[in-house]
């Protein structure tokens, strides 16, 4: 079996790693693949497994896939390939996963999640912003706006920011060199981007739901 140079411990996923933000990222995680009724879900990146765990237990079939044989995934393998046949599965998830490569090699990534997936793929990387956002909830908005909160934002870009490697993020959406426009860019050689995604309190996360062209 290959072995793999795995970036953080098992331990990573459970002391410290858990706020507030991040579970507003599992909502998003959970909520996205849910909405488009999939049979059978391939995870790549299986963490703490707090978003396979809730999607298996709504019924729903999950594979995982991860290069840390530690953290027991179904499969040990590397994103750039996978031991997986054409159109394997309905929707495949990688969150957080891309930055971890460098970026010369994750048109080869999106080319594997494009021959795995049937349609979709679900992706989220973290975005380098400058952000201020207000969130207001008020007596009864649900029923007259149709929505739980209003959300005001304003957000800059840290374009002036250097991703320097230092063990786990290779680059970063709205870094320098990494433009919002570069990436879209590249996804759209395969897939057609039917969402994206900015979570409420949460801006540093950028979430993507992707359709395979073809």
């Amino acid at each position: 079996m290959q072995e793999f140079n795995t970036q953080v411990s098992k331990a990573h996923y459970f002391k410290g790693y858990m706020d507030i933000k991040r579970f507003i990222s599992y909502f998003y995680q959970i909520n996205l693949a849910s909405k488009l009724q999939p049979k059978k879900i391939l995870e790549i990146g299986v963490g703490n497994k707090i978003t396979t765990s809730y999607l298996k237990q709504s019924g729903i079939e999950v594979d995982t896939c991860d290069f840390d044989k530690n953290l027991e995934p179904d499969y040990v393998a590397d994103i750039r390939e996978l031991p997986f046949g054409e159109s394997s599965y309905d929707v495949i998830m990688a969150y957080e996963i891309l930055e971890h490569i460098p970026w010369q090699d994750v048109d080869k990534a999106l080319s594997e999640l494009y021959r795995v997936s049937k349609r979709y793929v679900l992706i989220s990387i973290p975005y380098q912003v400058i952000s201020f956002e207000f969130v207001f909830k008020l007596p009864f908005m649900g029923k007259i706006l149709k929505k739980p909160f209003i959300s005001l934002f304003l957000g800059i870009p840290r374009f002036f920011t250097k991703i320097e490697f230092s063990g786990e993020h290779y680059w970063e959406m709205g870094a320098k060199n990494y433009s919002s426009k570069k990436i879209r860019k590249i996804f759209k050689k395969r897939f057609k981007i039917l969402k994206e995604i900015r979570p409420v309190l949460a801006p540093d996360y950028r979430f993507f739901v992707l359709e395979k062209i073809g």
